[in-house]
């Protein structure tokens, strides 16, 4: 049986709804109905009553939650101890939001890399759901995101903080260049877009959004336009002349923590991680051209 049929239940299990779950899985929702279909022909039994807005488990998929749980959970810890060369003593799983890699682990990542070679890195880009959900079922060590869940099994300690300013392509203030701007809203997490919504009216409706700050740099780059960066991030095209402040519009402070599971069997080694994330300033990126 394909383990991924495994994981779409659970996940629809969890969310309770298809298009939900679909979203999280980085699948289409048609995709997700299939894997329950799929599932429910090799048990011979329906997993799920469908109804709309109301997705609910049958007897018979409720007995099975337990044992899906307990394969994933196994099949995860025979992965991580397989996979161990003789020269390593533990596997350490870390995973972000996408902007967290953006602006904090990219390069950080590499000094532990570097710096702890005994131990096997699993680095990953996931969802704050999935995150969320895999450090409560402990196949997640490390998790480094702008909100953290306020979960009593996890710990969740400050990191870092850094500033996003408002930057542009274009040389001017924003009464002048708002029809130039060409805004590119990136996602900054909740505190950063309730605050948007309520302090910056005067900004033209946004172009782009993404979740992702290296793509707003490499549009910005290659078709001119505005976006909040991370300072040090945008510093060196700043110091190029490539991207100019935009004085008038106000700066943003963000938070970044690490969360990890209290009773994580790896415990000796996060402090050592931990360490080493907090020792790292993020690096200022290469220059792209354009």
């Amino acid at each position: 049986m394909d383990i991924e049929l495994i994981k779409t239940f659970i996940e629809v299990k969890n969310c309770r709804h298809f298009g939900k779950a679909a979203e999280n899985l980085y699948l289409t929702q048609s995709a997700v109905s299939s894997r329950i279909r799929h599932l429910e022909q090799y048990f011979g039994v329906e997993l799920f009553t469908r109804t709309r807005n109301n997705i609910q488990l049958t007897p018979a998929g409720e007995r099975l939650v337990a044992y899906a749980e307990s394969l994933i959970q196994t099949l995860s810890m025979a992965k991580q101890d397989v996979a161990l060369s003789s020269g390593q003593v533990a596997q350490i799983s870390i995973a972000g939001t996408p902007n967290t890699w953006d602006t904090y682990i990219h390069d950080a990542i590499s000094k532990i890399y570097a710096i702890q070679p005994e131990i096997s890195l699993v680095a990953e880009i996931l969802a704050r759901e999935q995150i969320t959900r895999q450090l409560l079922e402990r196949t997640l060590d490390v998790a480094i995101l702008f909100d953290p869940p306020k979960v009593e099994e996890l710990k969740i300690e400050h990191l870092h903080t850094f500033e996003l300013v408002f930057v542009s392509t274009f040389n001017g203030n924003i009464e002048m260049s708002s029809t130039l701007m060409r805004y590119i809203m990136v996602d900054w997490g909740t505190s950063f877009n309730a605050w948007h919504a309520k302090e910056l009216k005067a900004l033209p409706a946004p172009n782009v959004r993404t979740s992702t700050a290296r793509i707003a740099l490499d549009l910005m780059l290659q078709c001119g336009g505005s976006a909040y960066l991370p300072d040090v991030l945008a510093q060196p095209f700043i110091d190029q002349g490539q991207l100019f402040r935009v004085s008038d519009v106000p700066a943003f402070e963000r938070n970044v923590y690490i969360a990890f599971h209290r009773e994580n069997e790896n415990a000796d080694k996060l402090h050592e991680i931990k360490r080493l994330l907090r020792q790292e300033e993020p690096e200022a990126p290469s220059i792209i051209t354009p």
